[in-house]
């Protein structure tokens, strides 16, 4: 994990930004409300779906495969290190009110107290279906055709073609 302030006045002025872009989408999710948020991704791909309610800190750590759903309610927290990316590949359906959360702070309470933020990468394969409620935390890669069932909280790495379940997720099946 990769350790960033999060309170260094550059990148509250980057969120601040972000977050508006967000508000704006969320409030009329019109084509020139999308063009503006798919704007400050490091990469979105052709024919990508993005419902209203999306939410990212900053963008510049998100990239997303063509023919990628995203579902109302989405919450992806990136980081603004270019090796703490949230990367989500091809034809991927990802449900409502799902949070992928590359970032996250230090366990030890003395550390906590310098509000350092750590942040490390998540790789979302192809045609990966991720269920509604799902939560998928920093440096996790889910490989091509998994599924994460609804609810799911995932700690571990998720492989090809494979179901997931659970709070923390665990395999449940071959597909």
């Amino acid at each position: 994990m990769k350790e960033f302030n999060s309170l260094d006045k550059s990148l509250l002025e980057q969120r601040k930004n972000a977050h508006e872009v967000c508000r704006l989408f969320a409030k009329s999710p019109s084509k020139g409300n999308l063009k503006r948020l798919r704007g400050m991704f490091a990469h979105c791909g052709e024919q990508v779906v993005i419902e209203a309610g999306f939410h990212f800190d900053y963008g510049s750590g998100i990239k997303i495969g063509d023919r990628t759903f995203i579902n109302i309610n989405c919450t992806m927290l990136d980081a603004p290190l270019s090796d703490a990316q949230i990367t989500i590949g091809n034809d991927c359906l990802i449900g409502p009110n799902v949070q992928i959360l590359a970032v996250s702070h230090a366990v030890n309470p003395t550390e906590r107290l310098a509000k350092a933020n750590f942040a490390a990468p998540i790789s979302i394969g192809n045609n990966v279906w991720i269920g509604a409620g799902a939560i998928i935390l920093a440096g996790i890669k889910v490989a091509d055709n998994a599924v994460i069932g609804a609810g799911a909280i995932v700690t571990k790495d998720v492989v090809a073609n494979t179901l997931v379940a659970g709070n923390p997720a665990v395999k449940v099946k071959d597909i």
